[in-house]
């Protein structure tokens, strides 16, 4: 089974706010497939379905971003996954807004979810998705910031991200991390982003 992991912090306060990209790309994937993200198990949202042929988990932590890992790493064990089998889908402050970028590894970057992430798991191999917010212009703060919701003019560039993104976990379905790379890293390139 795979599991792709979008990770957010819960609750309506959170719920339209730049740390919550991950949670927003994983609840439009599991919509667009019928999949209906109503257990709730190991601290989480789960929904269980088919994509592109595989069996999937898509997996929302309720446990706040820098606990993200205490649920992933429970899914994980209760599922009997390999970390190849495993996405996790985040924000970035350090790309652009509606950038996407794919990898099969990596450090956390600065980023609570992955640092939580990768001291449960004890490995840092595991694919994510990088979605980019950009940086904060008014000086609010890295917590101020990422906390903060995203603008009326930034509403339609976020759109279409989270359907690149969408598209861009369909693709590691099918064919795995650097299939996926690939097609959108590059396709990013080209776009001069």
């Amino acid at each position: 089974m795979k599991v792709i992991v979008g990770l957010g912090n819960p609750g309506k306060r959170y719920e339209k706010t730049r740390h919550n990209v991950g949670f927003m790309v994983a609840s439009v994937l599991a919509a667009r497939h019928g999949i209906r993200l109503n257990t709730k198990a190991f601290n989480s949202l789960i929904g269980r379905g088919r994509i592109a042929g595989e069996e999937v988990a898509i997996v929302l932590p309720q446990t706040y971003m820098n606990r993200s890992g205490e649920a992933v790493r429970a899914v994980l064990s209760r599922r009997k996954t390999e970390l190849i089998d495993l996405l996790v889908i985040c924000d970035d402050v350090n790309l652009s807004l509606g950038i996407t970028r794919i990898r099969a590894d990596g450090s956390a970057g600065g980023h609570n979810g992955l640092v939580s992430i990768i001291e449960h798991l004890g490995s840092c191999d595991f694919a994510r998705l990088r979605v980019g917010i950009g940086k904060d212009t008014e000086n609010a703060g890295l917590s101020g910031y990422v906390l903060s919701t995203f603008k009326k003019a930034e509403e339609a560039i976020l759109d279409e991200a989270v359907e690149t993104s969408v598209d861009c976990c369909e693709t590691w379905l099918k064919g795995g991390v650097e299939f996926a790379a690939t097609q959108f890293n590059l396709k990013n390139r080209k776009e001069g982003k």
